[in-house]
């Protein structure tokens, strides 16, 4: 795997699984991963072609909704349990895997 495929990816899995928690409790916070999977999913011709800034930007934005996920939603998840929490960790455990990927690829292309 590479950071584009762990891009596309996260894209999918945030733009499912919000759209599941949307649809099961009807609040549009659940819409936040929506919108931050549709943006990642527009920068993945960037992350391909190697664009630098499109490539920074997604590495910011998948930071930013990983720690709104462990930082705000993780925690009333695991309050209230049930299958929130876990679209919550698959969520989180895709946005890590994307993170540990663009570190990879930019560690990469420093050596180059």
């Amino acid at each position: 795997m590479n950071a584009t495929k762990a891009n596309l990816i996260n894209s999918f899995t945030l733009i499912a699984f919000g759209l599941w928690g949307y649809f099961e409790v009807d609040s549009l916070t659940a819409l936040i991963p929506v919108g931050f999977g549709v943006v990642l999913l527009l920068c993945y011709n960037g992350v391909k072609n190697q664009n630098k800034v499109i490539a920074h930007i997604a590495v910011l934005l998948t930071l930013v909704i990983l720690l709104a996920l462990l930082g705000m939603r993780l925690p009333k998840s695991l309050d209230s349990g049930g299958i929130g929490l876990f679209r919550v960790l698959v969520m989180c455990a895709s946005s890590t895997i994307a993170m540990i990927y663009f570190v990879k690829s930019f560690v990469d292309a420093r050596k180059k």
